[in-house]
């Protein structure tokens, strides 16, 4: 095995505990992590390979991993709420994301959905109305995927005019994306895909209604519910708890201009 495969300083790594409680935190030469199981040295990192089992000053143990998106999604720093992972794949698919799209994404929050779209292969700029929000998804931006990624965020009102035009994709997570929805149409190319997200279907009604208004057709909205298995030997049920309602997604693609 290669060098390249082994866990470097500067890199994320993922510590999973025996409870199956996990921990985000970027490798450095010289330090400790110091958890209520125990306190690890980067040092003892450092060097391995995914999948390694460290052990702590009190002899509990942790599994090592390079995290997953839906790891980082999950555990990074917040400015806002941050889109779930179970519909960040959604909205991939939905909007039909590919390599080389102009995407306009609206309400960047804390990044993770821009992470979603630059690791599919998107040029994306962000529309951010607060400072603060837009600086914590530039750090999370970079610190996953590098400073080498076309993303601009810009700190401004998306209702008040969007100045791209011949768009591929608008994406759309703010509270009143119905106000949007007329300088999408301007900003869209034909056929290009607006998706928002909403967490009430009474906002997603108003939302539908501007749609037809303003020449967007094949709308659709869905929500994606999450349930996982427990799965040991002959016990085979549902777990408890499950990742239910968080928003809904409505997708319409622009109409081409009569005439």
């Amino acid at each position: 095995m290669g060098d390249d495969h082994l866990l470097a300083p500067g890199e994320r790594v993922l510590l999973i505990d025996a409870k199956q409680r996990r921990y985000l935190l970027k490798l450095r030469e010289g330090e400790t992590f110091h958890t209520h199981a125990g306190i690890l040295a980067h040092d003892d990192i450092i060097g391995r390979t995914e999948g390694t089992t460290v052990v702590g000053s009190t002899g509990r143990e942790f599994l090592v991993f390079r995290p997953t998106l839906a790891d980082v999604v999950l555990k990074m720093p917040r400015g806002a709420q941050v889109i779930y992972p179970k519909d960040l794949g959604a909205i991939l698919i939905a909007a039909d994301i590919g390599p080389g799209q102009r995407v306009l994404e609206a309400g960047v929050g804390s990044g993770a959905l821009s992470m979603a779209l630059l690791r599919a292969g998107a040029q994306v700029v962000g529309y951010e109305i607060r400072d603060d929000f837009a600086k914590t998804a530039r750090a999370n931006v970079v610190a996953q995927l590098g400073e080498d990624v076309d993303y601009r965020i810009e700190v401004r009102d998306v209702t008040e005019k969007i100045d791209e035009r011949d768009l591929d994709r608008i994406l759309l997570d703010l509270p009143e994306p119905w106000n949007v929805v007329p300088h999408a149409a301007e900003a869209l190319r034909p056929g290009g895909i607006l998706l928002a997200y909403l967490p009430t279907i009474n906002q997603t009604a108003v939302l539908r209604e501007a749609l037809v208004r303003c020449g967007f057709g094949l709308a659709e909205t869905v929500e994606i519910l999450r349930r996982t298995w427990h799965i040991e030997a002959r016990s085979v049920r549902p777990d408890h708890r499950m990742v239910a309602h968080t928003g809904f997604l409505t997708s319409a693609r622009l109409l081409a201009r009569a005439g």
